[in-house]
């Protein structure tokens, strides 16, 4: 499927036209690189739609420019079965980074990226607590965000990651791993990605972000996605688990209430 395209020609601020162009000045080094070193890894799948890369600079990602449109159950369906079909395009490792790229990803909002910590581990359970929990503990505590009581459960769940209590058997899965509805951009062909965090995880974590900030006909997504990959049983349950990282992501860039369910979702993992 081919999202559409305006015609040739230059727009008012020398950009092509059918062009759009991502801009940050004073952009972390490699920062674009990376991006569209993410999008091109998804897109070999040949699984989902992925916005295609035009050009890259050190302050600029040239993207092909989409047309919005409303969704409809059935895109909603179609693109539920193309993402099983990515993630089980599978990743090397759980926490690789993409074919080509060395060093580690970002995670964030434009303006203000935030590193996203890249390695290569055999599990699940021992990626989510050395590379998410522990860089995200180590962060909210550098912004005054993480309380004592939040400190020690973020502990405790990470012990039980590495002791293994919370794994399974899933091969690393190809993520987005930035998989909000904002990134999901509709066309009138269907869902289309943009805007990833690409690397090795679980498949639930792409699924639980869909959850998050709420996106439109998911239980369609959830039921293409289930027509060609079903969900191990008890996925629902696990939502919250999934959810830590970008919430807590959330909390430290932006304080409040993210703060506040941060607390609430780890707590609750531990039983308190």
């Amino acid at each position: 499927m081919t999202p559409t395209r305006d015609g040739a020609g230059v727009s008012t601020d020398g950009t092509p036209t059918g062009v759009f162009r991502k801009r940050r000045a004073g952009a972390p080094p490699a920062f674009f690189a990376c991006e569209a070193a993410g999008l091109c890894w998804l897109a070999e799948a040949d699984a989902v739609p992925v916005v295609r890369v035009l050009g890259v600079g050190h302050d600029h990602l040239d993207l092909e420019r989409l047309e919005p449109a409303r969704p409809t159950a059935a895109h909603a369906r179609g693109f539920g079965r193309g993402l099983a079909r990515l993630h089980d395009a599978g990743a090397d490792a759980f926490g690789c980074t993409p074919p080509g790229w060395s060093g580690d990803g970002f995670f964030g909002p434009l303006d203000e990226p935030l590193p996203l910590p890249a390695g290569r581990h055999d599990r699940w359970g021992t990626f989510l607590a050395d590379l998410r929990l522990e860089p995200l503990r180590e962060l909210l505590a550098a912004r005054r965000r993480l309380s004592p009581r939040l400190a020690g459960d973020l502990t405790a769940l990470a012990e039980r990651l590495r002791a293994g209590d919370l794994d399974d058997d899933a091969p690393p899965a190809r993520l987005h791993g930035d998989l909000w509805s904002g990134n999901v951009l509709w066309t009138a062909d269907g869902g289309v990605l943009i805007d990833p965090a690409a690397h090795g995880g679980h498949r639930e974590t792409d699924l639980a972000m869909l959850a998050l900030f709420g996106l439109p006909h998911l239980d369609d997504v959830l039921a293409g996605y289930q027509e060609v990959r079903p969900l191990r049983r008890g996925w629902q349950r696990r939502r919250g688990l999934h959810q830590v990282y970008p919430v807590g992501m959330h909390a430290a860039l932006f304080g409040g209430g993210y703060v506040t369910q941060t607390e609430a979702l780890v707590g609750e993992l531990v039983g308190r």
